[in-house]
């Protein structure tokens, strides 16, 4: 069986974002790297493996990518990412890989690295630890979430494997919304786990623990072998590193 795929391609900004502007272009999925527009570079990679599709675009303004969506469906994305995800996979169901529009460099490689390590768990991430990025892209400045045991930087690769998923992109949503009311987050949380937070005390183990308490859905995070896979072009800098990075490989 082919594995579905969903792609996040929305924006909060449109023709106003950054780097839309940047671009000259009418959104930032169709931000040019390397030549080749973000979201189609994205598309060519997941078609080109035989064992994912049918594939899903989920953005706001669907007329905008016409002219490179190809055979994938589009959605019309909701107002966040968490609701545009909770309503695609309503439809896209269960398994399901997700990706985004700004994976400018994304790899076969690394979906099917990362494919191969989600068994028996009910949503996985992709991560890169902090050690992999620094080796690989020592130049670029990534955001790291630092756990007692690990800090790693996401790598825009989701497994969704059971309908159990469903139920963290729910939290994810509940989250989201109260995100301008820590304490309410807080009490969502547990304030025993965000006291091991702050203190530099929460690890991976207890993280993917509490979120399977809160959800029922076995959590867990698949490190990557490769550190450019963290790198997506969410601002003028990544798209130069993002470039940089592929006239390296194709010299």
């Amino acid at each position: 069986m082919s594995l579905p795929v969903l792609v996040l391609a929305g924006s909060r900004d449109g023709e106003r974002d950054v780097l839309a502007q940047l671009g000259k272009v009418s959104h930032k999925a169709l931000l040019p790297v390397g030549g080749q527009p973000m979201l189609g570079r994205v598309l060519r990679v997941l078609e080109s493996m035989p064992a994912l599709g049918p594939i899903t675009v989920s953005i706001e303004a669907p007329d905008r990518i016409r002219d490179i969506s190809g055979e994938a469906h589009v959605l019309q994305s909701a107002p966040s990412p968490s609701e545009s995800v909770a309503e695609a996979l309503s439809k896209v169901g269960t398994p399901c890989l997700v990706t985004t529009a700004d994976h400018a460099l994304l790899r076969p490689e690394w979906i099917s690295e990362f494919l191969g390590k989600t068994a028996g768990c009910d949503l996985a991430v992709g991560v890169a630890l902090r050690e992999t990025v620094e080796r690989d892209v020592p130049t670029t400045k990534r955001t790291y979430i630092r756990l007692a045991d690990m800090s790693f930087s996401g790598c825009n690769l989701f497994w969704m494997g059971t309908p159990q998923a469903a139920e963290v992109v729910e939290l994810w949503k509940r989250l989201q919304k109260d995100r301008k009311r820590p304490l309410k987050m807080a009490r969502t949380l547990g304030f025993g786990t965000l006291l091991r937070a702050l203190t530099g005390r929460l690890d991976s183990t207890a993280l993917c623990r509490r979120i399977e308490v809160l959800t029922g859905a076995k959590i867990r995070l698949v490190p990557l072998s490769d550190g450019q896979a963290a790198v997506d072009v969410d601002k003028p800098s990544d798209l130069t590193l993002a470039e940089q990075l592929l006239a390296q490989r194709s010299s």
